[in-house]
């Protein structure tokens, strides 16, 4: 018999599938990020949660321009404001083009866009490509990796950014204190 489950991790609903209602799989927090914005101030937080094999980042802002806003990891753990260009580009490691369209595979910090309602709040939820081991070993290098959300929607398609704009708000991406 197949049950959905409904996790919530930091006041986000996930749904994971399990295969049998007598299997369940723990969720482990992997990271987080405050979201700040170009004046300093925060706007939000992100989490990185590991469910099984996958991992997913969850994120929830207020205070932004309503409508579709890009939302990325990016290659380094530096989110020098105003304009955030210290995060490097997008996230890598593997070598693909950019795009969750390109018919080569996208960029593992290319994510779905974070959509912001009339009042200013946004959530998101969105799953990383690739393995567990994969993913962590890519985020948590040498030189760290930063969440960054820009002023306009990322388009799926246009290499290297997506053509969305400015960025708008960032975040440094710290495993949880053991």
């Amino acid at each position: 018999m197949n049950a959905a489950k409904i996790i919530f991790a930091s006041g986000m609903a996930l749904a994971v599938c399990a295969c049998t209602t007598t299997t369940s799989q723990s969720v482990q927090n992997l990271g987080s990020a405050a979201i700040l914005d170009a004046n300093g101030e925060k706007i939000g937080s992100a989490r990185l949660l590991a469910i099984g094999d996958t991992v997913s980042i969850t994120a929830t802002v207020s205070g932004l321009a309503p409508g579709l806003h890009g939302f990325h990891l990016h290659e380094t753990s530096q989110c020098r404001a105003p304009d955030f260009q210290s995060a490097g580009g997008h996230l890598n490691p593997f070598g693909a083009s950019h795009g969750l369209e390109s018919p080569d595979g996208a960029h593992l910090g290319d994510l779905t866009n974070l959509e912001v309602s009339a009042d200013g709040t946004g959530s998101i939820a969105s799953g990383l490509d690739g393995p567990r081991a994969d993913v962590t070993t890519a985020i948590f290098d040498s030189d760290g990796t930063s969440v960054v959300i820009h002023a306009k929607a990322d388009d799926y398609r246009t290499d290297p950014s997506g053509a969305a704009g400015s960025r708008i708000a960032c975040g440094v991406i710290a495993a949880p204190q053991r």
